[in-house]
């Protein structure tokens, strides 16, 4: 039986991994870091991102991956946004923001709608070129 071994993307020693994708020193840290937010947050319920990560030293980065782990709600945090990772606009749900979500949305119609029509090209060229070789035949 192997064991799966990787480097920590966060402090970079080697460990064995599991369920976290980092080791146990910095999993723990992150907790500490999660339990001071709770906390301030518990006190300081108006309280914005920046204004949490400045009390507690946890970054923004950190702080919204707690938010989109579902490790802190919004629900009771009025003030609390993060960026949106397209636009920078603030958000309290999802990854990127409405007027990002239905871009992509539209480009993403749009490529299908431009496979569609090459495919529907390819098929009337096969067609066009099948009719000529036929009537070269019927001439023999």
């Amino acid at each position: 039986m192997s064991m799966n071994v990787a480097n920590c993307p966060r402090c970079g020693k080697i460990f064995i991994k599991g369920v976290s994708s980092v080791c146990p020193a910095c999993m723990k840290d992150i907790d500490r870091q999660y339990e001071k937010c709770l906390k301030y947050l518990r006190e300081n319920k108006g309280s914005t991102i920046q204004e949490l990560s400045e009390a507690t030293e946890v970054s923004v980065n950190q702080i919204t991956k707690f938010i989109r782990e579902g490790r802190i709600s919004l629900a009771n945090s009025p003030n609390m946004s993060y960026a949106c990772e397209v636009c920078g606009t603030s958000i309290r749900e999802n990854t990127i923001c409405d007027s990002c979500r239905s871009k992509l949305m539209r480009d993403v119609r749009n490529t299908a709608e431009d496979e569609r029509r090459k495919e529907e090209l390819k098929k009337n060229d096969s067609k066009v070129s099948f009719n000529i070789q036929e009537r070269l035949n019927d001439r023999h």
